[in-house]
C-alpha cells in the first residue's frame, strides 16, 4: 500500500533529511537530557555509574560561568569528588578558536583547569 504525504509532511522530511552538525556530532538523548554528541552522552552514563558506586559525590550538567560582561563559558560537566576537589569537564571532538580563548580566560579567572575528554 502506498503512503501519501501532505505537502507539510514532505517539506518537514526534506528539511530534516541529511541534517548533520557542523563537526559531525550526533545529538543523543539519555534520561530525557539531550547531549551534543554520543561521546558526551556516554560520559554522562559513566558519571551516573561512578555516582552509584560512590566513586564521586556528585556532578552537574552544563553549568554556565560568567567570564566577563557578555562573555560566558558553558562546561559540559562539573564533577564533585569525594576528597572535596572539583573537575571541570569539556567533552571535545574539535577545539574551536572560540573554545580555546574561553578556556584560557576561564582558567585564569577561576584558577581551575578544564579537563578535556
Amino acid at each position: 500500500m502506498q503512503e501519501h504525504w501532505s505537502i507539510e509532511k514532505y517539506q518537514e522530511y526534506q528539511k530534516n533529511r541529511g541534517k548533520k552538525s557542523k563537526y559531525g556530532a550526533i545529538k543523543t538523548s539519555v534520561d530525557g537530557q539531550t547531549f551534543d554528541s554520543k561521546k558526551e552522552a556516554e560520559f554522562y552514563c559513566e558519571l551516573k555509574m561512578r555516582l552509584q558506586a560512590k566513586d564521586i559525590k556528585g556532578f552537574c550538567l552544563q553549568p554556565t560561568f560568567i567570564l566577563a560582561p557578555g562573555l560566558k563559558y558553558k562546561a559540559d560537566f562539573v564533577i564533585f569528588n569525594n576528597d572535596g576537589s572539583i573537575e571541570i569537564i569539556d567533552v571535545k571532538g574539535f577545539r574551536t578558536k572560540e573554545y580555546i580563548t574561553k578556556k584560557k580566560v576561564f582558567e585564569d579567572k577561576f584558577d581551575l583547569k578544564i579537563k578535556e575528554i
